[in-house]
């Protein structure tokens, strides 16, 4: 591992073709209340875990409308606006009615609020990655693809996302806008989307796992997972982001926490040399 902590030693990935981010980047979910509802219990910590991410490299910021509701996105204008060299990425589509509960809504009148509130919200004119949470199942998911085509088309969005869709999704999505990004559940132990992921390593759309730290039961004692990130001296959740990293060059994860060292832990991913051969094992490990 690197001495000096930044998100730079992760690698570099355009976004949409124009936005150069470090591939690792920062999931604000974590900044909000328990249930990712309401105020985090912290503020001063969650503030300065935002504080330090220009500092630290991390120039990819994922947050949503729905976090909190609104709690991450107001805090992220509070102690980063106006985002000089930093991508504000959000997401729309989702509601929330108490603590972990997440009801997707698709019409297009609310996705169209979705994104004027949080422009209000960010401080901004244009959002330079404005991600569909979840495509309703409710609504034809092509009703919802041309409310954003014409969002996109207005100047409100400048490069869309997807999240938790298949290839076909993507595909669909395709004929109305380009997909700059998608954001499906992946990590060590969980391949699900490893389809989706070799989609988007074809096309050169950005690849964001959510739940990236995740290795379950690979880390047990004695495990050749343990047995790694002792030899290189990193704890489990950095060797986790580690072989994410070297997964695919498209692969840009967004660890989030509210608490400032545990930020600098997950930054100091990026500078960890995974060799070949223990990304092998690791590989195979979950396989």
């Amino acid at each position: 591992m690197s001495h000096a902590i930044n998100a730079a030693a992760s690698g570099q990935f355009k976004v949409g073709g124009d936005i150069t981010v470090n591939r690792l980047g920062f999931g604000a979910m974590r900044v909000t209340g328990r249930g990712i509802w309401g105020e985090p219990a912290d503020g001063a910590a969650a503030r300065e875990t935002l504080r330090r991410l220009p500092e630290l490299g991390v120039d990819l910021i994922d947050t949503a409308d729905s976090y909190g509701p609104f709690v991450s996105e107001d805090l992220i204008r509070d102690v980063l606006h106006p985002y000089k060299g930093l991508l504000i990425a959000t997401k729309g589509g989702l509601t929330r009615h108490g603590p972990d509960i997440w009801a997707p809504v698709g019409r297009p009148e609310y996705l169209r609020q979705c994104v004027l509130m949080s422009l209000r919200r960010l401080g901004v004119e244009r959002i330079d990655l404005w991600q569909l949470h979840r495509i309703d199942p409710k609504v034809p998911r092509d009703e919802q693809f041309d409310a954003i085509a014409r969002m996109r088309k207005e100047g409100l969005i400048r490069h869309v996302g997807l999240s938790e869709v298949g290839v076909a999704d993507i595909g669909a999505a395709q004929k109305y806008f380009p997909v700059a990004t998608v954001q499906n559940r992946y990590n060590l132990t969980d391949r699900q989307s490893e389809a989706v992921l070799d989609y988007s390593e074809a096309h050169g759309i950005g690849f964001i796992p959510w739940y990236p730290l995740a290795a379950g039961e690979l880390t047990g004692p004695g495990s050749a997972f343990a047995q790694i990130a002792r030899r290189l001296g990193v704890s489990n959740g950095q060797l986790a982001l580690a072989w994410l990293l070297k997964r695919s060059p498209v692969m840009l994860p967004i660890p989030g926490t509210g608490n400032p060292e545990h930020l600098v832990q997950n930054v100091a991913a990026a500078g960890i040399d995974l060799s070949d051969e223990d990304f092998a094992v690791l590989d195979g490990l979950a396989r």
